[in-house]
């Protein structure tokens, strides 16, 4: 009987393939900043930390390293570092100081097993890794910049410009509709995007005009189908979805009103925190109701009842029965 396919490795091959592909075309055709060779160089770094990690990991759990079993399982083992080294060295803009881009990438990949907390009874990283990696180096290196939006679409004009988002934007509600089952998150995201626009520019004379023209940029759709829905690091229930996703566009909207930059990763990175915290308390929470109710002790039975719990006599076999 053949497996069934796993849709998260689905997914994951799909995002792998599309962010490939859209920095093949971003270094021939669209106008990409950055130099061609250190996409190479995120990619190399990111499979030999998270391989490395992977190993001490799995030695230190007595378990057998997930890439191991062939090669389909090392490829499918590699695709997040894969993403996640395209996506920091694409989004980052570090002048020519590609250590800098390099120690983004460390930062994302050894996050996923330095930040962890307890989902379905096992531990899961909370922090979304590209995201993380790049608000670490834009905290401690304040002279780094997001990459300039126009590097997406510089060398298009025309129709060409509308056309690189539609598609992008196509095939990610194809992949967030069938394979991530994010589009709640879309939601609540969009959603209170538009909101926190409005009132910034009630309560703060911003212009709402230019405030949801953010929304139209290549930059913001490709955050919004292939960053913020991470399925690893994102809840799956609708509501929480919405939540999460409302929850980062109110985010973005205090820290854009009180002029704080590239709120997009900032505010990402606060939900994801404040995920992990929620996390962890549910999971105390947890732990110390099974705990009050392992020690409340049992009612007694009533008189001439058989006895149907309780330890079984050494001697016969049989429960004591009450007197």
């Amino acid at each position: 009987m053949t497996k069934p396919r796993d849709p998260r490795v689905t997914a994951l091959r799909r995002f792998a393939i599309s962010i490939t592909v859209l920095n093949i075309l971003g270094y021939t055709v669209l106008g990409f900043e950055q130099p061609a060779l250190w996409p190479v160089y995120a990619v190399l770094t990111a499979y030999a930390a998270e391989l490395l990690l992977e190993a001490v990991g799995a030695r230190g759990e007595g378990r057998a390293p997930r890439y191991a079993g062939g090669v389909r399982n090392l490829i499918e083992f590699l695709f997040p570092a894969h993403i996640t080294a395209l996506a920091v060295n694409m989004l980052l803009y570090t002048n020519d100081r590609v250590l800098v881009m390099l120690f983004g990438v460390l930062v994302a990949i050894s996050g996923k097993w330095l930040l962890r907390a307890p989902v379905n009874g096992r531990l899961r990283h909370f922090m979304n890794p590209s995201n993380f990696g790049i608000a670490i180096v834009l905290l401690l290196f304040p002279w780094v910049s997001i990459a300039p939006p126009y590097h997406f679409t510089e060398n298009l004009s025309g129709l060409a410009d509308w056309a690189i988002v539609a598609v992008i934007l196509v095939l990610g509600t194809m992949l967030n509709t069938k394979l991530t089952r994010r589009m709640w998150l879309i939601a609540g995201w969009l959603s209170i995007f538009v909101v926190q626009s409005v009132v910034r520019g009630l309560v703060l004379d911003t212009s709402i005009a230019a405030a949801l023209a953010t929304m139209t940029g290549t930059a913001f759709v490709l955050f919004t189908n292939y960053m913020i829905t991470d399925p690893g690091t994102t809840p799956s229930r609708p509501a929480a979805q919405f939540a999460f996703g409302g929850g980062v566009a109110l985010v973005y909207g205090v820290l854009t009103g009180a002029s704080v930059t590239y709120g997009l990763f900032f505010a990402t990175a606060i939900v994801c925190l404040v995920r992990g915290v929620y996390l962890w308390s549910l999971h105390a929470s947890r732990g110390e109701q099974r705990r009050r109710e392992q020690e409340r002790p049992a009612p007694p039975a009533a008189p001439g009842t058989p006895a149907t719990a309780g330890p079984v006599s050494a001697d016969n076999g049989k429960r004591p029965v009450p007197a």
